[in-house]
């Protein structure tokens, strides 16, 4: 079975270093790294007085681990804007209870840039933000913001099918 429907000849699977995070329809600048996506079903044993002595396993909840994204600091507020939708320091009643949920898609790209798979993730908001990183007088390191992402699922965005590559 070849693993490249369109591509046939393609033989390398995707690089990991090429994506996009799209925020409200707008690609977030500067994006440098995103955390795996996990989902874990939690494991359910169960045993009947007549069961053989071993219990039979079945799937219980499903928890998704929190998504980091990470970029280069810059001025534009994306990431500072969007912690502050559930934090204020002018109290509950300044947090955005409309706005403070949103969806985002990761998008991979292959080396010439078209979006090759996409993940939508669902009702996101930020539980931790980073504004600086640790600053270093000695050091030689770009200064990163980092957001985690809490969320309800994800799932694989269909609509993106595999491109023709030339």
């Amino acid at each position: 079975m070849a693993m490249f429907t369109v591509n046939t000849h393609r033989f390398d699977p995707y690089r990991d270093f090429k994506f996009n995070v799209v925020l409200d329809g707008k690609v977030i600048p500067g994006v440098t790294r995103v955390s795996p996506l996990i989902r874990r079903t939690e494991a359910l044993e169960n045993r009947t007085g007549t069961s053989p002595s071993h219990p039979r396993v079945m799937p219980g909840q499903t928890h998704f681990e929190p998504i980091e994204i990470e970029r280069g600091l810059t001025h534009d507020p994306t990431f500072e804007e969007w912690a502050e939708s559930t934090f204020s320091l002018q109290g509950d009643g300044a947090v955005s209870l409309k706005t403070y949920r949103r969806d985002l898609t990761i998008q991979l790209l292959n080396l010439q840039g078209q979006v090759v798979m996409a993940y939508r993730v669902y009702r996101c908001w930020v539980s931790e933000y980073q504004a600086l990183p640790e600053l270093d007088a000695n050091g030689n390191t770009v200064a990163i913001e980092r957001i985690v992402i809490e969320h309800e699922g994800w799932e694989r965005d269909r609509e993106v099918t595999e491109p023709a590559e030339t």
